[in-house]
């Protein structure tokens, strides 16, 4: 029986596409409220309680709920923050920075958690709306620490010849308004969609060989199910990465920012 044949008998396989990720719960549309837009509300909801829980009896011996707490604020507070944008300044950025990673960090982690079972980031505009976050926020506190004239000249490095002047700023203020948000957005996304995409792909088609398929099929199932288990583990550490680096790359460019020479 050829994989072809076992497609169309029943209901068939269905390989994964745009449907696993929109997912409309109620109503269509552009004003449907959508799996991904309750994942997001929910983990607000679980991120209050769980920074809640973790801060409301300080020990000066933490419990297991204050030392993850702790632990993880200490992470963006002192890597993320202080050695990044520099002792002067980061203080003030440590809650946009933390509120970040762990937002970015639980929706990513929502692909693997059961009854969820959806990366929220992997709807692109999640990942855009944080970009433009974090893009707002370095060009005005470069402008408050070096005037709006101040701010696009700094663009320009030291010591270039004049011919060259004109080029660069050109190409760094495509840099600064456009190259950065967009990146930032788009490498949150496709390494959420492509993940959970492979998960889907995996596992769903594992099940549907082990379950309708026959012979070598349902060895092929087996092993699918277990590269599905493989992803899922690898899985994880992208999400944590992704998370890690879409926090990394917003200090990095407040650290530029607020810098005196930008």
């Amino acid at each position: 029986m050829s994989i072809v044949a076992l497609a169309t008998e029943g209901s068939g396989y269905t390989s994964p596409g745009v449907a696993d990720f929109w997912q409309p719960l109620v109503g269509n549309g552009a004003f449907a409220i959508t799996r991904a837009s309750v994942a997001i509300l929910v983990s607000v909801a679980v991120l209050s309680w769980l920074l809640l829980a973790g801060t409301k009896r300080m020990a000066v011996v933490p419990s297991k709920r204050q030392f993850a707490t702790e632990s993880t604020y200490g992470l963006v507070r002192n890597g993320l923050g202080r050695d990044i944008i520099g002792s002067h300044d980061f203080l003030k950025f440590v809650p946009l920075l933390f509120t970040m990673f762990v937002l970015i960090l639980l929706n990513n982690l929502f692909s693997i958690i059961p009854v969820v079972q959806f990366p929220t980031m992997s709807r692109v505009a999640f990942p855009t709306a944080l970009a433009l976050v974090v893009f707002v926020v370095y060009h005005v506190v470069g402008f408050r620490k070096h005037g709006l004239v101040g701010y696009f000249k700094s663009i320009i490095p030291a010591g270039l010849s004049v011919g060259l002047m004109i080029p660069i700023f050109l190409l760094e203020l495509i840099t600064d308004l456009f190259t950065r948000p967009v990146t930032l957005a788009l490498r949150l996304f496709g390494n959420m969609f492509a993940g959970h995409l492979l998960l889907v792909l995996f596992i769903g088609g594992g099940e549907y060989l082990l379950l309708h398929g026959a012979g070598a099929f349902k060895l092929a199932g087996v092993g699918a199910l277990g590269m599905g288990f493989v992803m899922t583990v690898f899985e994880i550490l992208v999400q944590v990465l992704q998370a890690y680096i879409f926090t990394l790359l917003a200090a990095l460019y407040i650290a530029g920012a607020v810098a005196n020479d930008h």
